[in-house]
Order: structure tokens, then sequence, then C-alpha cells
């Protein structure tokens, strides 16, 4: 008779994603995976704390290492809860806000395309990986028209943004939104439709809507399991109840439906984009802040439809120029949660591609 043993495994921190800080050791029985437990290291060590530390302005390029591939959205964020803090959210002048819609959106194009690129390389190969980092790195060139900066934009500020549009930016984003789709067909044609990534793909992982609701899921993984919930359309802040764009859903939950709500959502944002520019107003790009900063005592919770889900921040202010206490609600430190639970009964190599499909970046897990 064939005897097993159990034998344990460190899925971690080898692996490109983690670098590091993250590793979840399995049991695997045979090449099939019975347990598996997430350990969390550290990258950042603390930076709600060393937000207490830092007047509400210096902490705004702070929040550009949480999400390292979605910079703009974090400190949009930010800058969001302060000016509810401060009470100043409808002083923001439109341009402003227009401004902040057509960055953020292309931040997300930026964050969706790195991610399609990483799962590429984790499933199929390299050859995918060149499409997604070639259009990512079209988008962080006009990203840095505005901020000067490729990764840590410390473009937003509390009342609007840092510099208004540089001469020829309206241009360069219109010529990048006509090639986009072209992009984006060919993500479907050279992955979504290969059969090697459905068959690694399709029914691997699901994650049911009650489960995806239980774990506190949000963004795209959540619309992936069939809930129809998107912030930025039933909670809309700046000005993102102006335009029209369809909240894309699927119902699987699995390891496919992940990757191509993330597409269909690249679509949505060059709609979003094209029409932001066509009705960008003049004006103002920032509103009538004190240069110190000092919002009355009390407490706020702010929270914005990041790249990978809900990116919320918690400020409690005791009337000082600095924050009192600050916490961040982070997608990815919930996202990652249900790992384990996805992973029983898994092949080893399919734990991988189940662990890329939720989208972590590590830098918010570990605040």
């Amino acid at each position: 008779m064939l005897k097993t043993q159990e034998l344990t495994l460190n899925l971690g921190p080898h692996h490109p994603s983690t670098h590091g800080v993250f590793r979840c050791v399995l049991n695997l029985e045979g090449e099939y995976i019975t347990k598996a437990v997430n350990h969390i290291g550290y990258l950042h060590r603390g930076l709600e704390k060393l937000a207490e530390s830092r007047t509400y302005t210096q902490f705004i390029p702070y929040n550009g290492r949480l999400d390292y591939v979605a910079g703009m959205l974090n400190e949009w964020g930010y800058v969001m809860a302060v000016e509810k803090l401060l009470g100043i959210t409808e002083e923001i002048p439109e341009r402003a806000e227009y401004i902040r819609v057509i960055v953020g959106e292309l931040q997300r194009l930026a964050s969706h395309a790195i991610y399609f690129a990483s799962m590429a390389l984790d499933v199929a190969g390299a050859t995918a990986w060149f499409y997604g980092f070639r259009d990512r790195d079209e988008i962080l060139d006009v990203l840095e028209m505005v901020s000067g900066q490729r990764l840590m934009h410390n473009y937003m500020r509390i009342g609007g943004v840092a510099a208004d549009l540089p001469d020829g930016f309206e241009e360069k984003v219109r010529a990048l939104l006509d090639k986009l789709p072209a992009c984006i067909e060919e993500y479907e044609g050279i992955l979504i439709g290969n059969e090697i990534f459905k068959a690694r793909t399709i029914g691997v992982a699901p994650v049911s809507k009650e489960m995806a609701l239980d774990y506190g899921f949000t963004g795209p993984n959540l619309r992936a399991s069939g809930v129809d919930y998107d912030l930025r359309r039933d909670e809309p802040y700046s000005v993102y109840d102006r335009f029209k764009f369809n909240v894309p859903v699927r119902q699987g939950g699995d390891t496919y439906d992940r990757v191509l709500i993330r597409i269909e959502e690249m679509k949505e944002s060059v709609k979003i984009i094209e029409q932001a520019l066509k009705d960008l107003p003049d004006g103002p790009i920032m509103a009538k802040v004190p240069k110190v900063i000092k919002p009355p005592v009390g407490e706020v919770y702010s929270r914005i439809e990041n790249a990978k889900g809900h990116l919320g921040f918690h400020i409690v202010s005791d009337g000082s120029t600095k924050p009192y206490r600050t916490r961040i609600y982070s997608p990815c430190f919930v996202n990652v949660g249900i790992f384990p639970e996805m992973a029983k009964g898994l092949h080893l190599m399919d734990a991988v591609v189940a662990l890329a499909s939720l989208d972590i970046v590590l830098g918010e897990i570990d605040r």
C-alpha cells in the first residue's frame, strides 16, 4: 500500500510578487494544498504612525508608497479625507476635480496594465508581460508631464492639485486614448482568448458572492463575484456623477473573471477620461486654504474607489497641525485574507495563479 506524508512548504518570499514581506505556509498532500496560513512581513514599518509625526501636507507623498503602482489614487484618497475634515469639500475648484479624475483614471489604467502583465507572467510566460508594460510606460509618460515623477507623484494637494496641466498634455492624452482600445484588444487576443490561459484560470479558486461579502472584498474582486457596486457610481465623489460609464460585473468569481473584469474596466476608464477632457473647465486649481492646516477637533472617514478596491482613511484631529490618529483601510490587506480559503484543495501551481489574481501590493498590506 502506498503511503503518503504531509509536506509543509513555504510559498514565498522567493515568489516575485512577495519580495520578502509575505509568505504563505502550505500543507501539501502530494501536490494538493490541504491548509494555508498567511504570514505578513514588514516593508514600510508603520506609515500610519508616521503620519502622526508629520503635518497634514507633509504626509501626502508618503501615500504613494502604499499601493506603489497607483500612487495618484492613494494621494487623492488622503487629501479628500483631510478636505472633509476641514469642511472644504464643496470649495474644491471644478478644474481641479476634473484634473483629479483624469490623472486618477490614467493611474487606474496603469495599475490594471501591470496586473495584466503580471498575470500573464504567472500563468503563460513572458511574451504578454511586455504588452502590459508597453502601455503602462506610455501612461506614466503622461503622468510624468504633470507631476515630474513616474511612480511617487506627490501631485495632489489639500484643496486641489500642485500644478495646472502643462502645454501639450491634453493632446498627448487624446493620442494615448486613441491607441488604448486597440491595445486592450491585443490583451484579449494574446491572453484572454488563449487556450492555455483559460485552462489555467477558468474554474480556479472561485469566490462566491456570499464569501466575497463575508471576507470584505471590494473593487474589481467583488464585482468579479457578481456584486454590482462601485463607489464612483453608487456613492459618487468628486465629479464622477457627471460622467456616463458602465460598471462591469462578472458572475463566476473565479480567476478568469478576476482578470477579465479588469480588462473591461480599462475600457470604461478610457470613456471617463474622454468625457473629462471634453468638459474640462477653465479656472483655478486650488481652493483658498491656509498655509498652515489645522483642522478643528473631530474625526472623519473618507474612501475612494482605488484600482484594487475601497481605499479608506480614518483621521482623528486634536486641533493641531498633525493628525492625532491616522488609520488606513487597505483593500490589499483585506483581499489577501481570503487566500488561505481559496488555496484549500488547489494544485500547487494553481495557488500561485490564484494569489496573483487578487492583485495585491505588499506596500499597502504592511502600512
